[in-house]
C-alpha cells in the first residue's frame, strides 16, 4: 500500500475501533490505520465490538454494514443511544438510501466499498479535527424555550437534564448558535460541519428536530427558511 496519511487531528495517537467481518479487510485497515499513527482495536463481529466498547474508550468508530448477525446500522443505532462518540460506516452498497439511513440514525461518515485506504484516513482526519473543533469554540449559553446549550461544552439540556447529542448534531446546533436569529444557508452548513451534502444536512436537522421540536413538522426553534436555510430562534 501507500504511504498512509499521519493522523494529526490529535495531540496523541487516536484510538479506534474497526468492526468488519471480512478478516482481510480488517486486517488490512488495521495494519495500514495503525501505520497512520492510529491505535486500533478490531473485531469481526457486533458482540466483539460491544465487549470492546464496555472496556475501552474510543475517539471513533468504524463499522461495516454487511455482518451476520447483528449489521452496522444495528450496531451504530445501538451506540447512538448512549454515546456521541463519532461513526464511519463502511458497505458494499453505495445507494443514497444507505447513506440517508446511516446519518439518520447518527453515523458520521459513510464510506462505500471499494474505497482508498488513505481516502478513510482523511475523512476520519477531518471528524476528528471537527470533534476537537467542536469543543474548542466558546460561545456564550443560548437559551431557547425549556432548552440550554452550552457551546464549550457541547452540551444541550433541558429544565438541567442532558439531551444526548451526536457530534454531527452539537455542530450544526453550535453554528445556528454562534448566530442565533440569522440564516445560515444549508451550503455553509454542509461546508462548516463536514456534511458535505446539504441533503446530509436536512437529515441531521431532522433527527435534532426530534429531539428539540414537540411537534419535528412544526418547528419552533429550528426554523426552515425556504430556499435558503435554517436559523435558530433563541430567547
Amino acid at each position: 500500500m501507500n504511504t498512509a496519511p499521519a493522523f494529526d487531528a490529535l495531540d496523541r495517537p487516536p484510538h479506534l475501533l474497526l468492526v468488519d467481518d471480512d478478516d482481510r479487510i480488517r486486517e488490512l485497515l488495521k495494519r495500514y490505520l495503525s501505520q497512520a499513527g492510529a491505535r486500533v482495536s478490531a473485531a469481526p463481529d457486533a458482540a466483539s465490538a460491544r465487549k470492546l466498547l464496555d472496556s475501552m474508550e474510543f475517539d471513533l468508530l468504524i463499522l461495516d454494514v454487511m455482518m451476520p448477525v447483528e449489521d452496522g446500522f444495528s450496531l451504530a443505532e445501538s451506540v447512538r443511544r448512549t454515546s456521541k462518540v463519532p461513526i464511519v460506516l463502511l458497505t458494499a452498497r453505495g445507494m443514497p438510501e444507505d447513506r440517508i439511513r446511516g446519518l439518520s440514525i447518527g453515523a458520521d461518515d459513510y464510506v462505500a466499498k471499494p474505497f482508498e485506504p488513505a481516502e478513510l484516513t482523511l475523512r476520519i482526519n477531518a471528524i476528528l479535527r471537527r470533534a476537537v473543533s467542536n469543543r474548542g469554540e466558546a460561545p456564550e449559553v443560548v437559551k431557547f424555550g425549556p432548552f440550554a446549550f452550552n457551546g464549550a461544552r457541547g452540551e444541550l439540556s433541558r429544565d438541567s437534564a442532558l439531551v444526548r447529542l451526536t457530534e454531527a448534531e452539537v455542530a450544526l446546533l453550535r453554528i445556528l448558535a454562534t448566530r442565533p436569529g440569522e440564516v445560515v444557508s444549508r451550503e455553509e452548513l454542509a461546508k462548516r460541519t463536514g456534511a458535505g451534502l446539504e441533503r446530509s444536512v436536512d437529515v441531521q436537522m431532522t433527527r435534532l428536530r426530534r429531539k428539540v421540536e414537540a411537534d419535528p413538522r412544526a418547528p419552533v426553534y429550528l426554523q426552515t427558511v425556504r430556499g435558503v436555510g435554517y436559523r435558530l430562534a433563541a430567547d
